[in-house]
């Protein structure tokens, strides 16, 4: 399979698995897993053809582990906009994370810190070359640092994901420290 191609059903599998799964006729559960043939039957029923070794280069292949599989079940491992629980337990950050994002959304951030916006969660990388490519994804960089350890302290929920992501219900402006500050 070439890169286009695993590209294009990596997407396809986000789109349905995080946000519209009823698009395509799928339910998930409370969970947000789906029987890998319902889904495969389910795409190709609404002409998005794919097979089973594609969906598992896909798994496999894709650097940010964005999907995960439990034996004939699959789901994403974080990103959703539709409710459902992945059943990640609340866990100790490390003393900063980051948060990759472009210049234009700035001035909301200094305002409102970082909101989930049509997410469940906040997604914050464990490094800073992680937030880098994040944010490079819609323009030029800026990465942000969270004090998670004073969030922490203070009563903040961490989680973070079968793919590495740590997750928070939002960051307050004041655990956030922009490039050039102090």
């Amino acid at each position: 399979m070439d890169e286009r191609r695993t590209v294009k059903v990596s997407k396809y599998l986000a789109r349905h698995l995080r946000h519209q799964p009823e698009a395509i006729g799928l339910t998930p559960d409370g969970a947000g897993w789906v029987e890998i043939d319902t889904l495969i039957a389910a795409a190709a029923a609404h002409g998005f053809r794919f097979t089973r070794a594609e969906l598992d280069r896909v798994v496999t292949a894709n650097d940010k582990q964005r999907f995960a599989v439990e034996g004939t079940r699959i789901r994403a491992s974080q990103g959703h906009s539709i409710e459902i629980d992945l059943g990640l337990p609340p866990s100790v950050p490390p003393p900063y994370l980051f948060h990759g994002t472009v210049p234009r959304h700035l001035t909301a951030i200094r305002a409102e810190g970082l909101l989930p916006m049509d997410r469940h969660d906040v997604h914050l990388s464990a490094d800073r070359a992680t937030a880098t490519r994040v944010g490079a994804r819609r323009g030029r960089p800026v990465v942000l640092s969270v004090d998670s350890a004073a969030m922490h302290r203070d009563g903040h929920v961490f989680r973070v994901s079968a793919n590495g992501v740590w997750l928070t219900g939002a960051v307050p402006p004041g655990y956030l420290r922009f490039p050039g500050s102090h």
